[in-house]
């Protein structure tokens, strides 16, 4: 996304506290689950870095590098870094199918939140999964969430517009050519097969598609983590707290499990 206006319209209606509010927090829990204990974590696709922000902000002790190939969503990010004073991350633009400011190994996690249908063609969705083998080290850990595609366009067209009233039409549109340019389910269960080794699972929402994770193993959170996802949760109003509630329910019937909700 290179043009500013997208940009701009993008940042606003992703904001923090907007429509998005529900799908952020529940990323940022299940990130936060598999990456426990991590010293490097890379962001593929982090945009202006509110997702990754927030993800960053629960766990400080980790250092985080988001990269992007969007110059005006990397400004739009490090403008967001130095007014919420974030420390731990650093965000750097590169290309996902070719990491090449990252060395081999370089890192303990790896994730992605959204991101991955922006890639134009299954081989490039291939050569990603390549890299992400490649700067991964030994054991690291894996978090990969992303739409899956649709069958129908009346289902596409429901879930890119159902919150339109509440967000630039610039937006919607975005998600509607989102949904459109998603990977079909097979698609990422051959990448995985052929580029990522060890115990990482694949798993969606119930009967539809809708969305895609692909992780490791899940880790333990601390009480004082866990303690502040079920704040974060509480401070959602009532209508983003029932979007999160129904992400929990369809992914979890879809085979997520040890939900960090619901201790």
């Amino acid at each position: 996304m290179d043009d500013p206006e997208q940009a701009a319209a993008y940042e606003h209606a992703g904001r923090i506290d907007g429509v998005m509010a529900a799908a952020y927090l529940f990323h940022t829990a299940r990130v936060s689950q598999v990456i426990a204990g991590c010293g490097e974590v890379l962001d593929l696709g982090c945009g202006p870095a509110t997702q990754l922000l927030q993800v960053a902000g629960l766990n400080p002790d980790t250092r985080f590098i988001g990269v992007d190939l969007s110059e005006p969503m990397l400004g739009r990010a490090r403008r967001q870094l130095a007014e919420q004073r974030i420390s731990n991350v650093e965000v750097r633009q590169d290309d996902m199918t070719q990491l090449s400011s990252v060395r081999d190994a370089a890192v303990d996690a790896v994730i992605s939140t959204m991101a991955l249908h922006h890639l134009p063609r299954i081989e490039d969705l291939d050569a990603c999964f390549r890299q992400i083998a490649r700067v991964l080290r030994p054991g690291g850990a894996l978090y990969l969430a992303d739409f899956g595609r649709l069958k129908s366009l009346r289902s596409v067209l429901y879930f890119a517009y159902q919150n339109a009233k509440h967000q630039p039409h610039l937006f919607s549109l975005d998600y509607e050519r989102s949904l459109r340019a998603a990977f079909e389910l097979s698609d990422f269960e051959r990448a995985m097969r052929r580029n990522l080794a060890g115990r990482i699972s694949i798993c969606s929402t119930f009967r539809v598609p809708f969305l895609v994770v692909i992780k490791s193993e899940d880790r333990t959170l601390t009480e004082e983590v866990l303690n502040k996802i079920t704040r974060l949760r509480g401070m959602l109003p009532r209508r983003y707290r029932r979007d999160l509630d129904d992400m929990r329910v369809f992914l979890r019937l879809g085979g997520l499990k040890a939900d960090p909700f619901s201790g």
